[in-house]
């Protein structure tokens, strides 16, 4: 018994003895746990040579293809940055986190962490370097490094690391950065069709690819250092885009154009075995695979289950799962501009519902407009000057559903949602779209406010399981309903105006709004009455709607609502944004206001300092005034709209 015993501590020591060599000898790594690279760039689409795009001088990620494999079907969920990389640190849709609006914070669910946390707790060394822009909080335990001097290299010796770096040479301020040395020839730029063909056009799309060229050196760069420390062969790697390129009409659209990514793997023979089924080296994979399935992926090669509340699918690792039948992509408030777009693919077709039909695709975002392309294209539409597929993104007002084949229509600009010829498909994705936003009980139908109001004292995606506090399918009835534009739903709207639900409320008022003149006029009493509605966000759309549409003696009442409800100090920067956007919305009408907004205190009212640029530049919209720069709060403070 004595001899049994003393065999087992000697056993244990031995194994002690084994893993301690094993951690500290030169480059070792765990036996069962690969290394994981992740090498991101910035507003870049699969404009890249492994993509088929003969302009595109990408080497060192095309040959990372020619050994690994690349997926043709790869969404970002978001196409800005924020809730893009929300979505991957997650492992939730934005809409389903309430981390959908750009440059907004929100609280993680009850007892969720991020991945990198699931990954330092499984013994991984964790670093990126170096953006994070996520819309939740993280932790202290959320990486061991995040920082421009993160590195595998400053891990303990034989700790298997997962590393990120992100190169920002492809972003979207680079398309305009001037002087620039041009290599790719704009002559031989092709031009999508709902950009305007001309000089400045084609010299912004050039130096968006010399700009990739650079993000790929970045990547190649990175790669080297990989083989000379002799990781090569026990490292996974993944190269992906953040979401499409920064050129107008693709970032901050939630359409191919937008959320279509370059995504390519390459799995070294020894962790062949965790590699998609599907895997084949030089290979494509048809496989649709989107942001929220990045997390559950990275914890399935390291050998950990992802978590159920995760919402996206491994795609490798011993718990991957079968390819997914659709995408889904969500656009949400854009910097200070309003917004609720819904958007999935099937891989060939892709289907938009605008929920707010009301307001325009190419609502004036300031750092879009820095753009030389944006500014051109836009004198050019208001000149008349452009065609009908150039000027779809300009015009005040959008179809409540979209439908592009993109098989004959890869630009997206001849929408079949009215084609007979189309009905079933439209169907189909019209259903899945719906069945996905009540499976992940969508949050963006509630005005940001309320999510925040809500989920007082808790997260959003919490909140939004709480019936009491979100009923969802009431509150997305009214919605869709209001959005349609349907003129017979006008009765029903009526019943939604008065409804219990402030939410449902909010969209049977905005139901009036969006459709005009003859319908506010039709019910200028009820709209009246919502004027001193309890809801503040009721009492703003209520506001914009008589304001824009009533009566003359309805001016006066209507922009008595909004001088109350503007001022950040006294409501609160989610009631003063929208306020400021009704008043921006009514232009010359709203004129009177003007002299009060420019006094407003910007620097208050914002419950994190995300929110702090958007007031400032709401009134610099409204006045012509150079927006104030708000007073920084905290690390990593950014200018607005610079994703």
């Amino acid at each position: 018994m004595k001899n049994r015993s003393a065999r087992a501590v000697l056993g244990v020591l031995a194994s002690l003895v084994w893993w301690f060599v094993g951690m500290t000898a030169p480059g070792a790594v765990a036996a069962d746990q690969p290394n994981i690279l992740w090498l991101t760039s910035e507003d870049h689409g699969p404009e890249m040579g492994c993509y088929g795009d003969i302009n595109a001088r990408t080497p060192n990620i095309d040959a990372l293809a020619a050994k690994g494999m690349m997926f043709k079907r790869a969404w970002s969920n978001h196409p800005v940055c924020a809730p893009a990389r929300t979505a991957i640190a997650t492992g939730l849709y934005g809409e389903s986190s309430g981390g959908i609006h750009m440059r907004s914070m929100v609280a993680m669910p009850a007892g969720a962490k991020l991945y990198p946390e699931l990954l330092r707790e499984a013994g991984y060394f964790t670093t990126n370097n170096s953006k994070e822009d996520y819309n939740v909080p993280k932790t202290a335990r959320t990486w061991d490094i995040s920082s421009n001097q993160a590195h595998w290299r400053k891990r303990p010796a034989g700790q298997p690391f997962f590393a990120v770096f992100n190169s920002l040479k492809s972003h979207e301020s680079q398309i305009r950065t001037r002087p620039h040395k041009a290599i790719t020839d704009p002559a031989k730029m092709r031009v999508p069709a709902y950009h305007p063909d001309i000089p400045a056009v084609r010299e912004d799309w050039a130096q968006y690819y010399d700009k990739v060229s650079e993000a790929d050196a970045d990547a190649g760069a990175l790669l080297k250092e990989l083989a000379a420390d002799g990781l090569s062969e026990d490292t996974i790697i993944f190269y992906y885009g953040d979401h499409g390129s920064g050129m107008p009409r693709s970032k901050r659209w939630p359409s191919n154009s937008g959320l279509h990514v370059p995504l390519v793997v390459h799995f070294p023979q020894k962790w062949r075995h965790l590699a998609p089924k599907e895997y084949q080296p030089g290979g494509q994979s048809d496989r649709m695979v989107s942001f929220v399935d990045l997390a559950p992926t990275v914890l399935s090669l390291a050998g950990v289950r992802p978590p159920a509340l995760m919402q996206g699918h491994a795609f490798a690792g011993i718990y991957q799962t079968a390819p997914q039948p659709f995408l889904y992509g969500a656009r949400g408030r854009m910097d200070e501009c309003q917004d609720l777009v819904r958007s999935v693919t099937d891989g060939r077709y892709v289907y938009l519902r605008n929920f707010f039909p009301h307001v325009s695709q190419a609502q004036r975002v300031d750092y879009q407009f820095q753009t030389p392309t944006t500014r051109l294209w836009h004198k050019l539409f208001s000149e008349g000057k452009t065609n009908d597929a150039q000027s779809i993104f300009w015009r005040t007002s959008k179809a409540p559903e979209e439908l592009y084949d993109l098989q004959t229509d890869r630009d997206e600009v001849r929408n079949l949602a009215a084609s007979p010829a189309h009905r079933e498909v439209l169907g189909k994705l019209r259903a899945a779209q719906n069945a996905h936003l009540t499976a992940v009980r969508d949050i963006g139908f509630l005005p940001e406010g309320e999510i925040h109001a809500r989920a007082a004292g808790g997260s959003p995606y919490d909140m939004a399981r709480d019936e009491t506090k979100y009923p969802f399918a009431r509150v997305f009835a009214a919605a869709d309903l209001a959005s349609r534009l349907d003129a017979a739903a006008v009765p029903q709207l009526r019943r939604l105006a008065t409804d219990a639900d402030s939410a449902v409320r909010y969209w049977g008022v905005l139901g009036f709004l969006m459709r005009g003149a003859n319908a506010v006029q039709g019910d200028l009493t009820l709209l009246r009455r919502a004027l001193s509605d309890s809801s503040p966000l009721v009492r703003i759309v209520a506001a914009q709607a008589t304001a824009a549409h009533g009566v003359e003696a309805d001016l006066a009442p209507a922009l008595a609502v909004l001088r109350e409800l503007a001022p950040p100090d006294k409501n609160g920067v989610f009631t003063a944004m929208a306020a400021l956007s009704a008043i921006e919305a009514l232009g010359a009408k709203a004129s009177s206001l003007h002299p009060l907004v420019r006094t407003l205190n910007s620097g208050v009212g914002s419950p994190d300092a995300r929110f702090s640029s958007y007031i400032p530049r709401l009134i610099a919209n409204i006045t012509g005034a150079e927006p104030e720069a708000p007073a920084a709060k905290g690390k990593g403070k950014k200018k607005a709209g610079n994703p």
